[in-house]
Parts: C-alpha cells; sequence; structure tokens
C-alpha cells in the first residue's frame, strides 16, 4: 500500500511535533541558562517533592480521563472539531504563574491543576485527530501523552523513542484497560493501575524536573513562571498532535507502513 501524499504529510508534521527539541532545550533557551546547571540548584528534597506532585497529578489526570472524557461528545456528526489549543495555554499560564511567584512550595498545587488542563487539551487534540474519547483505551492513551513527552532516567539509549516508549506504555495500557473493564475504578490501588501511573511517572518526572528547576531562577516570578508553563503545555500538545494522527494512519495504513514511513523521515531530519 502506498501512502496518499496529504497523509505522508500529516505523518511528516506528526514526527516534527514528536522529535522537537524538548522541554528543557526550551526552558534553558527561555532562561538563559543550561538545564543541567538548572536542576543542580535544586534543593536536596527536590527529588521526593517532584516524583510525589508527578505522582499526584497523574492520579488526577487519569481520574479526569476515565470519568469525563467520554462526555465530549468525540463523534459528533460532521468532521471533527478542531483543538482549542490557545485557550488551554492561556488557563496553563495562569496556573504557571502561581508556581513563578510562589516556587517550589507550590508545586504540589500547581502541577495538578496544570496537568488536568493539559489532559483537557491531549483529548480536545485526540478528538481533532478523529480519536473516539468514549474508548477506554483511547482514555488512557490520552494519559499515555504524558510520558511520550520525556525520557526516563533509566531508559536505554540505544532503546529510547517513540515506538520503543510507546510499546512499554501500551502494555500498560492495556492492562489498566482490561482491569477497568472488570473491575471499575473500584479499585484504584490494583496493580495494573498503579504500574501505569509507575511508569508514565518516571518518563513526566523528568520534565517536571526541568519545570520545577526553571521556576526557581532567582526574580523568574509569575511572569517567568506564566511563559514556562506555556512551553511546559505547548510541548505536550505537540506531542498529542503528533501521536493521534500517527494513530490515525495506523488506523488507515497499518502499523508496518506508517512506522517504516516514520523512521524514514526521521533519518530525514538527522
Amino acid at each position: 500500500m502506498t501512502m496518499q501524499a496529504a497523509d505522508t504529510l500529516a505523518l511528516s508534521d506528526a514526527v516534527r511535533a514528536i522529535e522537537r527539541p524538548s522541554v528543557g532545550a526550551r526552558i534553558a533557551n527561555l532562561v538563559g541558562s543550561p538545564i543541567e546547571r538548572l536542576i543542580g540548584m535544586l534543593p536536596a528534597r527536590a527529588a521526593s517533592l517532584i516524583s510525589a506532585a508527578a505522582r499526584k497529578a497523574i492520579h488526577a489526570a487519569l481520574n479526569l480521563s476515565l470519568r469525563t472524557l467520554a462526555t465530549h461528545d468525540p463523534l459528533a456528526r460532521g468532521a471533527p472539531p478542531r483543538a482549542s489549543n490557545g485557550w488551554h495555554k492561556m488557563a496553563s499560564a495562569a496556573s504557571g504563574a502561581v508556581g513563578g511567584a510562589f516556587g517550589l512550595a507550590a508545586l504540589t498545587v500547581e502541577l495538578p491543576v496544570s496537568t488536568t488542563i493539559m489532559m483537557r487539551s491531549i483529548a480536545d487534540v485526540a478528538r481533532s485527530e478523529g480519536a473516539d474519547l468514549a474508548d477506554r483505551q483511547t482514555q488512557l492513551e490520552c494519559v499515555m501523552v504524558l510520558a511520550l513527552g520525556g525520557d526516563a532516567p533509566g531508559d536505554d539509549a540505544a532503546e529510547v523513542g517513540y515506538f520503543a516508549v510507546r510499546e512499554a506504555m501500551t502494555r500498560a495500557v492495556s492492562s489498566a484497560a482490561a482491569h477497568i473493564a472488570r473491575h471499575g475504578l473500584t479499585k484504584e490501588g490494583a496493580p495494573a493501575l498503579i504500574r501505569l501511573i509507575t511508569l508514565i511517572a518516571e518518563h513526566y518526572s523528568v520534565n517536571v524536573t526541568e519545570k520545577a528547576a526553571a521556576q526557581l531562577v532567582p526574580l523568574i516570578g509569575a511572569v517567568g513562571g506564566a511563559a514556562i508553563n506555556t512551553i511546559f503545555i505547548d510541548h505536550f500538545q505537540s506531542v498529542a498532535r503528533g501521536h493521534f494522527a500517527v494513530r490515525r494512519l495506523e488506523r488507515k495504513y497499518g502499523e508496518a507502513l506508517v512506522r517504516e514511513k516514520y523512521r524514514e523521515l526521521v533519518a530525514a531530519m538527522d
């Protein structure tokens, strides 16, 4: 099967969205300091605080996704509506202003709020790509996008990449979906859900650490915090756009062809 020109262009856009510079690189460019140096400025207690905040945020995102996304009526008549990225960015910027003004102490409050806003935005993007938000697998994939936006510290460099991370996450998503189909959310502490949250947190915490470090820069303030959160949500909106475009094309052409074309496009970027 040969991919149509319009779909090849869509895949090319998806590759650029997924493979774009990391959150850390873009934040470092904003504040004018290497991200490694910023992370080195974090206090000793930061790692445990960030990990706890990330897990809390993912748990909130998971609940939002499973309980409310189906009400978006993703299969409305006619073409899927365009995603309202601008409104979500403004809301995220407002949330980031709080983090910039109050620093690390505000992270446990601000991060679940900004992550919830991002989850709404990711779902909006998924719907615009024709995804069925009433489908449990799709709902969990919206949460999974948080893991596609950053590498976990223990990742093998040879295995890092969109499809490698996605495959590992998809297995956890499938197990969680099967559990929810049998038991609903009455057993939220079940191993399948805990594993999913843990895997997502391993990747999401990398980006959260970079965000938190930048917000500790002296004089970053509320304005800087808003700008950092705008970069943060823009990154995940782009990853979501790329991921759900890839999934749409896979439904049309099959995974093997799309994966082959994706790798060709990545090689052409190098």
